[in-house]
């Protein structure tokens, strides 16, 4: 996405460890996280500012912001589970932690059986309703090296990059409940899921591969801390409501078209036994 070109006027509108990550400093984990399942299984490495998750029999293990933010950009480097992953699932998403209207953006990373392609599937909450997922085949190797997963969203759209290529835009196009009220934390999670991950659940977890370990690095969130200044949310000031990041780029536009010609291989959109008519957000284009 380039770099990020942000004033001081804005810098004003976050916590001292967000000032300080934005002027150059690497964020350690403890400055933004916090443990919320299994301390024992997230390890911290390089004096913090990475962390080792890890799932063996007796658990799994996830972590959350220590606040919550509307609208804004957030952004991890992991790498995924080696080898023989399948059955399990490594988790990164936005949730409003609220019940029958819940707002949620989902990243989950699909283990495999060894020489397999990784999956990811994507999906979001508005206003409660799900049931949005996308499912792409990533075109490299997620466990051999740190790649940079990262959700945008702004009043326009939400998009889902991997690296600085696009693989979901879901468009504020009024057809559709959109995510714009509720402030949401982000989460991450390491967890088993045999009953339904792999393969629809036909790949179980083979424990003798155990532990299993994902990595994460350059922990990076931009966007109106809530509670925080009352007016940051709707400040057409910010940076990622500029109007360079209200539509893709020519681009990126590219790179998007590319994923779904070649990688995608679930879209909830075009099945037919689940949405006889095509719901309305999937008409609204990029």
């Amino acid at each position: 996405m380039g770099s990020l070109r942000i004033s001081v006027v804005l810098l004003c509108f976050f916590s001292l460890a967000f000032c300080l990550s934005v002027s150059g400093r690497p964020a350690t984990f403890l400055q933004d996280f916090k443990v919320t399942w299994s301390e024992s299984h997230i390890r911290q490495i390089d004096a913090g500012r990475a962390i080792q998750l890890v799932l063996d029999q007796n658990s799994g293990c996830g972590f959350a912001s220590k606040r919550q933010f509307l609208f804004g950009r957030v952004s991890l480097k992991i790498k995924l589970i080696p080898g023989d992953s399948a059955g399990t699932v490594t988790a990164f998403y936005m949730n409003s932690d609220t019940n029958t209207i819940r707002d949620e953006l989902d990243f989950e990373f699909l283990g495999n059986r060894t020489g397999q392609p990784y999956t990811v599937q994507t999906n979001i909450f508005a206003h409660g309703k799900g049931d949005r997922e996308q499912r792409v085949n990533l075109w490299f190797d997620p466990a051999a090296d740190f790649h940079t997963y990262s959700l945008l969203w702004n009043h326009h759209h939400i998009v889902f990059y991997v690296d600085d290529v696009p693989i979901r835009v879901y468009k504020n196009s009024g057809r559709a409940p959109y995510p714009a009220n509720q402030p949401m934390g982000v989460y991450s999670t390491l967890w088993e899921a045999d009953d339904w991950a792999t393969r629809g659940g036909l790949e179980k977890i083979d424990w003798s591969k155990a532990p299993f370990y994902a990595y994460y690095k350059d922990f990076d969130i931009e966007g109106c801390p809530v509670p925080g200044p009352t007016n940051c949310a709707a400040n057409p000031r910010n940076w990622w409501e500029a109007s360079n990041y209200q539509a893709l780029n020519a681009i990126e536009a590219r790179k998007y078209r590319w994923v779904r010609i070649n990688h995608m291989i679930y879209d909830y959109c075009t099945d037919k036994s689940r949405y006889p008519v095509t719901p309305p957000e999937c008409m609204a284009g990029i």
